[in-house]
């Protein structure tokens, strides 16, 4: 991996310290998706998706994305 000379470092250094980075609003994270996808739930479905998830080690989605599935296969 090619290394920074130090010319090069304190013009990096200088650029962020007098740059502000672009920040995305309005998309969220994945924390802001799962919430938004189990809002659209009842109380006792979401309650049981998120203690499916933890115990199973997955995320929400790929809880409900094998609920579908399995539905599908009957």
């Amino acid at each position: 991996m090619a290394r920074m000379t130090e010319e090069e470092a304190n013009a990096l250094d200088e650029l962020w310290t007098r740059t502000t980075p672009p920040i995305r609003t309005g998309e969220g994270g994945p924390f802001t998706r799962q919430r938004d996808l189990l809002r659209g739930l009842d109380e006792v479905t979401a309650n049981y998706i998120l203690t499916r998830a933890e115990a199973t080690h997955q995320t929400p989605a790929a809880v409900i994305a094998g609920l579908v599935r399995e539905k599908l296969a009957m």
